[in-house]
Parts: C-alpha cells; structure tokens; sequence
C-alpha cells in the first residue's frame, strides 16, 4: 500500500473526525447554533454568508469576535475532503478531481470550461446502487449516501484550487457523477436549496441539472417542488425489452411511466426535458430503434442529448461506430426531434465517471 493509503488509514481516528461539518447547516440551523452557543442569532448569517464566499477556515471570519471564532473551531470543520488526485486535460478544459472523505471512502467530480462558464459535475453517493450495465459506478453497488455538506464542499473545494488558475468560479451545477440523486432525495434537495440560497452560493435553479435512471416516484415528487432546475432522464432505449437488459431500474418502472412522470415534469415547471441516450454498438443503435425513439417522444417540449458510450473494463459493451452515430442523429431530426451529441470532453483523463476511482484502488 503507499505511503499515502497508509497515512489515510492512521488518520481514522483523528479528532476531526467527530466535528460536525458545517456545510451541512442551513442559515436557519446555524441561529440555532448560535443561540446555544450564547451568542445572538444574526452570527449565523454571517457565518454562512462567509462558507459560501469561499472561507477555508474560522480565522478568516474577521467580522466574527475571536471568542466565538474558537467555539466554531472546537465544534465544527469546514468540510471533509482531502484531495488525492487532480488530472487536467490535454486542452486545458476539463479536470478531474478525486476526494478522499472523512470516513476514507472515495468520490469524484469534473469540472468542465466552457465559454458561458465552468460546470461541476458532482457526485451525490458513494457508489450507486442502480446497477446499469455499462456505467462502471455501480459496480460496486452503494457504499453510502452523501451529505448535502458533502455536496458543497465539492464545489467549494474546486473553486479554491481553480482560483490558483484565475478561473472563473463554478457557475452551474450538473448533479452526474457517483450515484443516483434522487436515491438521496432528503440530502440532495437540502444542498439544491443551499447552493442555490440568495444569502449563500446564490446559484440560478437554471443552472442546475440533475439526472436520474427514471425513479418515476420521485421525479413526480421533484416535480412537486416547483424549483424549476433541469431534469436529465437516462432512458437509453427506445422499448421495455432493451432497457431491462441495461438497467435494472426498467424492472421497477415502465418506460411509458418514465415519460409520463417527465410530461409531468414539464407541466409543473415549464421547465423541457432532456433524454440522456447512451448509444451501444448492436444493442440501442439500429435505425429502428431511433425510429422507435422518434415515436416515444412526440407531443410535448423534449431534447435527446445522445451519447456515445465511454467504454471501461467492467463491462463488454461498445460504442457505436460514428456512422451508426451519425444515422441515429439523422433520423431523429428528420422526425422532428430536438437532438444534440453531447460534447466529449477529458477523455485522455478517464474522464467518464468511476474511472479514475477504480485506477486509484488499483495503485494500493
């Protein structure tokens, strides 16, 4: 094992590890605390207006008395992540960051520059427990949920280490990485509505997309929140009888009641739906199947991002030839579907989720 897996390991028992992550409290939560803390309630504003500007540590809230500085010490930490690994892309777009948490499991997230500003992908669980076929995150199924503090500390973390590149700081939020968020609904909708709190990070619900495998249920019940972000749909095929041999979700709910819960969606807030479509050689890439797809989502306001599969070592699955990709493009369009390609970005740094994860167990 290296040095660092060693050092990882003894640290297990570190005193920081019973504070309390800071991260995770609301503003509501943190007037509590500084009432018990004996201290008049508008500190906790002020506390959290200085974790979302950026503040690494208690010293650096210069507005706070030095006396109530020390109690934020002895009680809390500023997030619990350490960085283990940071790859950057050949064009400088796209970099790759791997976090080792406070109870020594792993998670990922990318952050990808584009020219209207620089999105997160983040993860919201360790591991997944969705199980499709050809996503190497879920091969180990789900270790456990993430906090929404865990949450935020990812993008937090990200923008204290761009700004060393006079990056811009991370402007949108796409909720994509380990994990299914809506298997995490109560922490993921506690850190949507932190990051997105005018008082904090102050994020626009439209620059927040989350995707999710089809939990009909609960996508109704996002639906419900009216807070209007992106809602991603991974459908990745065009009937019943493919998608189960893929995901394992399509046992639990019809495709037919995955785009009913996305009609749903759309009329509770306006907001269109995207269709996530991972094109698999010989299995979801023939012309009848985009056929098939073309008649599945005519009638309301819909978009099929299409994407060729990142292959990795855990599963035999390929990628469409780019003239099967190209087709499949052609023939939507020619049947009215709004259809893009999603753009490959941080491929010569593993860039597909749970790569680099598995490449790091692997070095120990």
């Amino acid at each position: 094992m290296t040095d660092e897996a060693n050092e990882t390991m003894n640290n297990k028992h570190s005193p920081m590890k019973d504070k309390i992550d800071i991260l995770d409290r609301t503003p509501e939560e943190l007037i509590s605390d500084m009432e018990l803390l004996g201290e008049r309630p508008y500190r906790g504003e002020q506390v959290f207006q200085w974790l979302y500007q950026g503040a690494a540590s208690f010293s650096e809230m210069t507005n706070l008395p030095k006396t109530l500085r020390r109690k934020l010490e002895g009680k809390y930490i500023i997030g619990k992540l350490k960085q283990l690994k940071r790859l950057v892309s050949s064009d400088k777009r796209t970099i790759k960051y791997l976090y080792l948490l406070a109870d020594n499991n792993i998670i990922e997230c990318v952050l990808m520059k584009y020219h209207y500003g620089n999105t997160l992908c983040l993860s919201t669980q360790v591991g997944c427990a969705m199980g499709c076929s050809f996503c190497a995150s879920a091969t180990g199924g789900l270790v456990r949920q993430l906090t929404a503090g865990e949450m935020m500390a990812q993008i937090l973390e990200v923008n204290r280490d761009i700004a060393g590149l006079n990056w811009e700081p991370v402007s949108g939020v796409v909720l994509m990485g380990s994990g299914e968020p809506l298997d995490n609904y109560e922490n993921t909708m506690k850190f949507l509505h932190q990051v997105h709190n005018p008082r904090g990070y102050n994020m626009s619900w439209r620059k927040i997309t989350l995707s999710t495998c089809g939990l009909v249920p609960k996508i109704r019940l996002l639906a419900d929140e009216e807070i209007g972000i992106n809602l991603a749909v991974s459908l990745h095929a065009p009937n019943d009888k493919i998608r189960r041999k893929i995901m394992k979700i399509a046992n639990a709910y019809t495709i037919e009641e995955v785009i009913g819960a996305s009609k749903y969606y759309f009329e509770k807030t306006g907001r269109r739906v995207t269709f996530e479509y991972a094109l698999i050689s010989n299995v979801n890439d023939n012309p009848e199947h985009a056929f098939e797809l073309s008649r599945l989502l005519k009638g309301f306001p819909n978009h099929v991002n299409l994407i060729p599969l990142n292959e990795n070592r855990h599963s035999s699955q390929k990628r469409s030839q780019d003239a099967a990709i190209q087709r499949f493009v052609d023939i939507l369009k020619s049947s009215g579907v709004n259809v893009t390609q999603r753009r490959e970005m941080g491929l010569d740094i593993q860039g597909a989720c749970g790569q680099l994860k598995t490449a790091y167990y692997e070095e120990l």
